[in-house]
């Protein structure tokens, strides 16, 4: 069984030299992927296309191993398209006639259909002379419904390659971009949302050896969920490099930014954090360029004077892939990836989150409320840095288990206000009877350690998104008496 394999378009108007090396580094892309799926696959290079063989063992069933090749095949950077194709020794215009009919008759029952011929090669006869003879003979002896060159239903592709036939029985769409690993190696910044995931898949396709790095800002349940939408990634589109997932603890940093930054630059102040912290961890791994998913006035720290502020701090360029998409394009995107049941139930940090954040900060304004910021805690955050192999993570199925959520409080149990100081005094948790504990939840985990083991704790937060994250890192963590209090909806 064979496959040909054709370029994307912009590998072929490559120099000589760059043209060479990037198919070579297809080619050696492909056959890791393959062979893993199929270990008699071999992946050969010519000029102006590659070729897949292979050769089943006895018993094996080849319309499964096909399928499988073909689902990996159309996740590869830097191909454009590839065709199953039938080969045979090339003979005279009859005998291309009846293996095309043979071939073509079922699907061309009632449908019209034009021939193309592709021919490479010293040949006596002309493309057009064949398609024609192989045209009229599939007009007469078949139930197609006639020629059409103009739009038809059915195209009947041959390829001529000196004295071999190639009949084509079905044609794919590959993925595009350039091979992985011949582009620059980056650091992409992701989150596990639409965006980022979009974003780092973006910089896959282009041929980047892409690596994962992540700011845990609130807690371990995230922290896995963004693992396992990276390990998706690098599977289906970057699984012939081996890359890194870098977790930075952030939570420290964010309590730090929460009582020194003023509410209305907190966005801001943490993302130009974000991106001093990128800069070392780059750094150590000799990476030049960063990733991000923003896309301009999406939220209010990506518009321009923002993101302007937000560079200002970091020495590696930045790419941002989706700075004009429109996010229902982004959403989209993750769906024809396979990513969007991921992103869509991956929670939303909204603990630095203020209600009328500036759109237009200044560099004096921003520089002054970093000047009470504690440095020692980003360099802190840096230095406690995890870095393992994608290949590393163990896919944890149990990751969307939630933790219990009560709307009532029994008489055992004690409500702990996680909220950021800022929030709880502007809308207090006012429920008379009940006992109430005001935590910040960049404080909990120090605090779980003191707290009585016969009572029951239950986490509150506006949204419900912080205290399912921490309720359920805390039971990790081996605290099994913390639930969620969730008011009933008035």
């Amino acid at each position: 069984m064979k496959f040909i394999i054709k370029l994307f378009p912009e590998i072929t108007i490559k120099s000589r030299p760059v043209r060479k090396r990037l198919i070579a580094r297809l080619q050696n892309n492909m056959q890791i992927i393959l062979a893993r799926i199929e270990p008699s696959v071999k992946v050969s290079g010519c000029w102006d296309k590659l070729e897949v063989v292979f050769d089943p063992d006895e018993g094996a069933d080849k319309a499964q191993v096909r399928d499988s090749l073909v689902d990996a095949m159309a996740r590869i950077p830097g191909i454009h398209a590839f065709l199953e194709v039938d080969q045979y020794p090339l003979g005279d215009f009859h005998q291309v006639f009846e293996l095309t009919r043979d071939a073509y008759s079922e699907r061309l029952k009632g449908k019209t259909f034009k021939v193309r011929v592709r021919r490479a090669g010293k040949h006596d006869f002309t493309s057009v002379e064949l398609e024609r003879y192989v045209g009229g003979g599939l007009r007469q002896h078949t139930q197609a419904a006639g020629v059409d060159v103009h739009k038809p239903e059915v195209w009947v592709d041959l390829e001529v390659r000196d004295q071999q036939l190639f009949i084509v029985t079905r044609s794919h769409k590959g993925l595009g971009g350039y091979p992985l690993g011949t582009q620059e190696p980056v650091l992409s910044l992701i989150s596990g949302g639409f965006d980022s995931v979009v974003s780092s898949w973006m910089t896959m396709r282009r041929g980047c050896k892409t690596h994962f790095l992540f700011f845990n800002l609130g807690g371990y349940a995230h922290e896995i969920g963004v693992k396992q939408v990276s390990l998706h990634l690098w599977k289906r589109y970057g699984a012939s490099a081996r890359v890194k997932f870098v977790t930075v603890p952030f939570e420290e940093v964010v309590g730090e930014i929460l009582q020194s930054v003023h509410h209305s630059h907190m966005g801001v102040v943490l993302k130009r954090m974000m991106m001093r912290a990128a800069d070392q961890v780059a750094d150590r791994m000799k990476i030049s360029a960063l990733v991000t998913g923003e896309s301009v006035a999406q939220v209010s720290s990506q518009t321009l004077p923002n993101l302007s502020l937000i560079d200002a701090v970091s020495e590696h360029l930045v790419l941002r892939p989706l700075i004009t998409m429109d996010k229902p394009d982004i959403i989209e995107i993750s769906r024809d990836i396979g990513a969007f049941e991921f992103a869509s139930a991956m929670p939303e940090f909204c603990g630095v989150i203020s209600d009328k954040p500036t759109t237009a900060a200044r560099k004096e304004r921003v520089e002054q409320e970093e000047a009470e910021f504690d440095f020692e805690v980003l360099d802190r955050a840096v230095a406690d840095a995890e870095v393992i192999s994608i290949d590393e993570i163990v896919e944890n199925h149990n990751i969307n288990a939630e933790i219990e959520a009560l709307t009532r409080v029994a008489d055992n149990q004690i409500i702990i206000d996680i909220r950021p100081p800022q929030e709880e005094e502007k809308k207090p948790l006012n429920l008379p009877g009940c006992d109430i504990m005001k935590v910040p939840f960049y404080k909990l985990e120090q605090v779980a350690e003191g707290l009585d083991p016969r009572k029951e704790y239950l986490l509150y937060c506006a949204k419900g998104v912080m205290s399912q994250m921490h309720a359920q890192h805390l039971t990790e963590k081996g605290y099994p008496n913390f639930r969620i209090y969730r008011p009933a909806a008035q």
